[in-house]
């Protein structure tokens, strides 16, 4: 049994995917199926799920910092195949408007960048913390 951990809307907003704490995806409306992970062995729980810009692919996130990419989704790396100090766990994973990055939030406020993601920063010195992250805005022309 799984419990709802996440939703996220599709971009034309017509559907959404809903994700279950096992790291199960459901899809509904013009949302697809690409994948999930139930069954698979991994290391620590999911934590949040991010629909590419096309909406024909996803990335979830595992406590650990671990992205796992789904349909049209390209990994770009992850937490765990860096050398870095953090006192996790990752919260959140938001896409880049290209779809070739994405940024991940820790619970002590780090930020990690991927792909086209621009590092501009982290929050790990405040001693007030946000969990989530907006959508990575696009650059200006």
């Amino acid at each position: 049994r799984t419990t709802v951990l996440k939703m996220a809307s599709t971009p034309s907003g017509k559907g959404y995917w809903v994700l279950g704490t096992d790291g199960g995806v459901f899809a509904f409306g013009d949302a697809g199926f690409y994948g999930s992970l139930p069954g698979l062995s991994i290391r620590t729980p999911v934590t949040d799920l991010a629909p590419t810009p096309s909406g024909r692919g996803y990335w979830l996130l595992g406590a650990d910092g671990g992205v796992f990419a789904f349909g049209d989704a390209r990994f770009f790396g992850s937490i765990p195949g860096l050398r870095v100090s953090w006192s996790g766990p990752a919260r959140a994973i938001v896409p880049t408007p290209t779809g070739e990055g994405y940024l991940v939030l820790a619970s002590d406020g780090g930020v990690f960048a991927f792909g086209d993601a621009p590092f501009l920063g982290s929050a790990v010195s405040l001693r007030k913390v946000t969990v989530d992250l907006a959508p990575v805005l696009a650059p200006a022309a």
